[in-house]
């Protein structure tokens, strides 16, 4: 797999060798990022479910300031960090060795983010999951924007919290739902 745009045009990332990591093709890339490019000009991204981390080594080299990476699987997060390493990202990534929506939980090094790519496996609920957390999240920032990545299967809310879905994009078997999080406060229990 390559680096599509910006200053890594081209330059390879590793995949690694496991079921568990189901990259993003580059249609559904090319896709994403030339809707949110305009956002990435000195964004911190986060990069939940990374994997190889090419969604956020895509943003990083579209001009994103800084990403945290989170990834739970040991063997994965070390093709990661190697991604990281071999191109040169260090000094603007973080990778987290842990449960992405665990880790939603805590405080986050690099944050508060403005851009969020949320990427689990699709037979999961985790998609969801990481949305209901995200949704009353201190760690984003104003008007951040969470893309997710999904099977066409799974269907997602509207809205979790003050994140609002503003676009949804499907690609074969593949979804891609855009949130953007409002002014709005989060209903409370009885009010939905």
């Amino acid at each position: 797999m390559r680096v599509i745009a910006g200053e890594l045009r081209g330059r390879r990332v590793d995949v690694p060798k496991t079921g568990a990591v189901r990259p993003t093709y580059d249609r559904v890339r090319e896709s994403v990022f030339g809707i949110i490019d305009p956002l990435l000009d000195g964004a911190r991204v986060l990069d939940l479910f990374a994997g190889s981390g090419a969604l956020g080594i895509e943003a990083l080299s579209r001009g994103a300031a800084a990403a945290t990476f989170v990834e739970r699987d040991s063997r994965v997060a070390t093709v990661l960090g190697g991604n990281v390493e071999r191109l040169g990202l260090e000094g603007r990534s973080h990778v987290v060795r842990g449960d992405a929506v665990r880790f939603l939980g805590t405080r986050v090094p690099g944050g508060p983010f403005d851009v969020v790519f949320v990427d689990p496996p699709y037979a999961s609920s985790l998609a969801a999951d990481a949305l209901e957390r995200l949704g009353g999240w201190p760690g984003l920032a104003p008007l951040a924007h969470v893309v997710v990545e999904h099977g066409e299967d799974r269907q997602l809310k509207d809205s979790y919290g003050r994140l609002v879905r503003y676009r949804a994009r499907s690609y074969g078997d593949t979804t891609v739902d855009f949130y953007e999080v409002t002014d709005d406060e989060p209903l409370t229990r009885g009010e939905e």
